[in-house]
């Protein structure tokens, strides 16, 4: 094997290859080369959640519009979407004088706002198509948390 290796590093020309920078050649060379995997069920999911997180409640709103109307026109059936009814406010207070003076102090508040949504009966290529399409197009400010809830077949030691 250690023959093999120096016969074909001898073979091996020695000018260093140009780097491609577009690999669009190379990725549909090797479509060609190798099928499809013929039998690979695709993943299906009983429900998405998609939990936003903002300081903006009215880009939030635009927002969830949006993932609405991209998911109507993906013909994903639209859940239930709602908000908490009050922010969650998370309050620093902190001393005005690091040293002295305990009793000035500051306070400092951030308000988050909430909104879910959920969606029924997804395949995966669909979702997948779906979350990067919505993820692109993400709004600043705005935190995206995605739960899946997958369907999987009964084991076969409980079908019986």
């Amino acid at each position: 094997m250690l023959k093999w290796f120096n016969i074909t590093r001898s073979l091996a020309p020695l000018a260093p290859r140009p780097v491609r920078w577009y690999s669009d050649a190379v990725v549909a060379s090797a479509a060609v080369d190798q099928p499809p995997p013929v039998g690979v069920p695709d993943k299906l999911y009983s429900r998405v959640e998609l939990q936003m997180k903002g300081i903006d409640p009215e880009v939030m709103k635009s927002y969830a519009l949006y993932a609405k109307t991209a998911a109507e026109h993906l013909d994903i059936e639209v859940g239930k979407h709602w908000t908490l009814r009050k922010a969650v406010k998370d309050r620093l207070t902190l001393l005005k004088s690091v040293h002295i003076y305990k009793k000035h102090r500051v306070q400092y508040e951030v308000r988050n706002y909430y909104r879910f949504m959920h969606f029924h009966k997804l395949t995966g290529s669909t979702l997948d198509t779906f979350l990067e399409y919505i993820e692109r197009n993400l709004p600043e400010g705005i935190a995206l948390k995605v739960t899946k809830v997958e369907l999987q077949e009964l084991p076969e030691h409980l079908r019986k």
